[in-house]
């Protein structure tokens, strides 16, 4: 636990997408809220934007490794980033996509 609470810490201090997407999380779930979004918008928003969080995270503490690891330009650390970066924006949108559909419904 103590472990995972530090790599909370320093994913807040060192990722600036991660404390962006945390405050449009929060933001949209308020939204959906005050909206009267069902429960199973809401529950769906929120585990996408968990589900983001936690990409968020995984793509921050993968570029970090490559970075030491290799800290010159490689096309193929350059294409293992991008592709973090990816799927951290898969789900990301995928709870945009529910955000909507919620307040459309």
């Amino acid at each position: 636990m103590r472990n995972g609470l530090s790599g909370l810490a320093e994913g807040w201090q060192r990722e600036r997408s991660l404390r962006t997407q945390l405050i449009l999380s929060v933001a949209g779930l308020a939204v959906l809220v005050v909206s009267a979004a069902g429960a199973h918008w809401l529950v769906a928003y929120f585990v996408l934007a968990v589900l983001g969080l936690a990409a968020e995270l995984l793509n921050g503490a993968l570029e970090a490794a490559l970075d030491r690891l290799h800290p010159s330009n490689d096309a193929d650390i350059g294409a293992a980033k991008d592709m973090s970066s990816a799927a951290a924006l898969v789900i990301n949108l995928a709870a945009a996509a529910v955000f909507v559909w919620a307040l459309l419904s």
